[in-house]
């Protein structure tokens, strides 16, 4: 039997290792995804949203080093750089919603190489996940997010939303991401824009 010390305790998320990530950016090239904002996924994004009351909506695909979030649904006075808005916290200071992010930020990274639904319905019960940078930058308090895998069987990303509050999403919410990824997979087809 062998003894091992105990690690300082510190940032406890640790970023999955991911094989398919060199074949997965090839394919999201391929298919010309990833790297521009799609208005079709915007308004997919804004569907999902008001479809589970959520403030973050998200169709993020994930590449070798960050991710890009194709499609995105912010809060309605939150600024993200693009023409769409985000929100000023709780001292005015109004946070920057950009469509990228790195790999080791959120909890897509997760879904993807899972290729697994993550149900997360309050991020700080996780010591995995409570030390994101996502949980101190932005406020994210709980995520629901399911793998978008393409006709090839390949996970390009994921379809998520998050909010600022804990929250019970249920089986229904995990039933509804399910869903949407799954509808959002079967239109997706190289050099067209779903939807």
């Amino acid at each position: 039997m062998t003894y091992d010390p105990p690690r300082p305790a510190g940032r406890l998320l640790l970023t999955p290792e991911d094989d398919e990530a060199p074949a997965r950016t090839r394919r999201l090239h391929g298919l010309g995804f990833g790297e521009r904002p799609e208005p079709a996924l915007d308004a997919f994004a804004d569907r999902l949203a008001e479809l589970v009351r959520a403030p973050y909506a998200m169709v993020n695909f994930i590449g070798e080093e960050r991710q890009f979030f194709a499609g995105l649904h912010v809060p309605g006075d939150a600024d993200t750089g693009s023409g769409r808005d985000a929100g000023a916290d709780s001292d005015g200071v109004k946070p920057r919603v950009g469509r990228r992010l790195p790999r080791d930020h959120g909890f897509c990274p997760h879904v993807v190489v899972r290729r697994k639904a993550l149900v997360l319905e309050d991020v700080r019960d996780y010591p995995r996940f409570a030390g994101n940078p996502v949980v101190d930058e932005f406020g994210i308090r709980s995520y629901l997010g399911a793998p978008l895998i393409d006709s090839a069987g390949m996970a390009l990303g994921t379809v998520c939303v998050a909010d600022f509050e804990p929250r019970p999403w249920g089986r229904a919410g995990l039933e509804t991401i399910k869903a949407m990824a799954a509808e959002l997979a079967g239109q997706l087809a190289p050099g067209e824009v779903p939807l």
